[in-house]
């Protein structure tokens, strides 16, 4: 089975989320990276390609080059990873799909509600998939909590709790670092900070093992440290279309939480408890019954937590193994597309562009209500 051809955009040497994408995409041996336009700087860009094995008449000094020679290519790529500054997204995103190539761009889509709602329009015009990198998603036990509700254990899901808090923008001497000043600086981060950049990873999350899409919400933002224009912390309370309710809480000043994702959904028979955290364990308490662990690797979790493990129980995975089931999802949609075939319905779980939109709405609905003091804001 030969490897699908896989290109990426940003991500270059010293990138943050670089590394974890070429790790996951690798990982199965599904893609090979054959292609990239790595890094702003075009000589530097370059020379990182030659250093990862990209051959030279592939590494290229933009991604407009990269567009330009990839689409006339018989060998043309069959995945885009977009990696970029988040400014970027829309027009990269965009450009590639309306060229034929299908994407995965890291989170957020784009910068507004309109641009996300152009590139879902987009992707069903040109029947090419628009991924988004909400990569949390792919852990397996948060599959085994969609699982789970979707087959009625937890009966109707009454409230959902969403954490996203972390303490590393905490220190006011270090408020104007450029690497974290530009977070709050509404000209280069639009209308939210924390939320947008941390706090959706947590209402993607409610969404997506819920089932259920968000109606209203209402939010109050703080900005705690300096002079910041945006918030470093956000309450929200969100209003699913199913009935349930769900509370989410983002931070960047929680002094002595690290990653801070947490996830718990209670139901009218039970509720369910995950930390990314602690990703091996998911703890389920029946209605009057007694808590349970479940372990990932486990043969007795449900076929989508099954499929999502690689490592025997008692070992740890971790965020480029979520990741990569994410790369595992498209790599399987992507081979049965070329062999003319229905894909695998387990491989539908990847956040889509819809997705993306949805946290665009909603970043845009929290902004608005959080000026409105509160005042609930539908979607």
């Amino acid at each position: 089975m030969s490897k699908l051809r896989w290109g990426m955009i940003g991500g270059g040497q010293g990138s943050q989320i670089g590394p974890a994408h070429r790790i996951s995409a690798a990982l199965d041996g599904h893609f090979h990276l054959t292609a990239g336009a790595l890094d702003i700087d075009p000589a530097r860009g370059r020379a990182f390609a030659a250093e990862l094995g990209i051959a030279e008449d592939r590494a290229y000094g933009n991604w407009q080059e990269m567009l330009e020679a990839e689409r006339t290519r018989p060998d043309r790529l069959d995945l885009v990873t977009v990696a970029t500054p988040n400014a970027t997204h829309y027009e990269i995103s965009r450009a590639f799909l309306e060229a034929g190539f299908h994407v995965l761009c890291e989170k957020p889509l784009t910068m507004t509600a309109e641009e996300a709602e152009h590139i879902v329009a987009v992707s069903k015009e040109t029947g090419r998939i628009c991924a988004v990198n909400y990569g949390y998603s792919g852990y397996p036990l948060v599959r085994q909590m969609k699982a789970m509700i979707a087959a009625g254990e937890l009966g109707d899901i009454r409230l959902i709790k969403a954490e996203f808090a972390h303490g590393f923008h905490a220190d006011a001497d270090e408020a104007d670092n450029p690497r974290i000043r530009w977070r709050y600086d509404p000209e280069q981060a639009g209308t939210s900070a924390v939320f947008a950049d941390a706090g959706i990873h947590a209402f993607h999350m409610a969404c997506f093992v819920s089932g259920q899409t968000p109606a209203e919400l209402s939010a109050d933002f703080a900005s705690m440290v300096g002079d910041r224009q945006l918030e470093d912390d956000a309450m929200i309370n969100i209003r699913l279309s199913e009935g349930a309710l769900c509370r989410l809480w983002t931070s960047a000043i929680a002094v002595g939480r690290m990653h801070g994702l947490t996830l718990q959904v209670f139901g009218e028979k039970g509720g369910l408890s995950w930390q990314q955290q602690h990703p091996e364990q998911l703890h389920w308490t029946p209605l009057n019954g007694r808590t349970q662990v479940l372990e990932r690797g486990d043969a007795s979790l449900s076929p989508q937590a099954v499929r999502a493990s690689r490592i025997p129980i008692g070992h740890a995975e971790g965020m480029p193994v979520a990741f990569a089931n994410i790369y595992h999802d498209l790599a399987d949609v992507l081979r049965a597309e070329q062999r003319g075939e229905e894909p695998d319905p387990l491989a539908m779980d990847f956040p889509s562009a819809m997705d993306g939109l949805w946290s665009m709405r909603a970043i845009e609905a929290a902004a608005q209500s959080a000026r409105s003091r509160g005042a609930w804001v539908g979607l």
